[in-house]
């Protein structure tokens, strides 16, 4: 497993503030994937994913718009 880290954009999430890996923003593989898994991003600015150790983190300019 390697360690990458992927600097979002706020458009890169979804409407509930996640995205999921893996991820095309990580350039993974189809033959070197791993089953798909919903990360929230929003609630902290970063999460990391537990099967491949990518962590995904929100630009530091970034900012979300108001999630009910």
């Amino acid at each position: 497993m390697s360690k990458t880290d992927i600097e979002l954009v706020a458009k890169d999430l979804n409407a509930q503030g996640g995205i999921f890996c893996p991820s095309p923003k990580a350039d993974m593989k189809l033959w070197n994937s791993h089953p798909k898994v919903y990360l929230d991003v929003a609630k902290t600015g970063e999460a990391r994913c537990p099967y491949c150790g990518t962590v995904y983190r929100l630009g530091a300019n970034e900012q979300l718009a108001h999630r009910h």
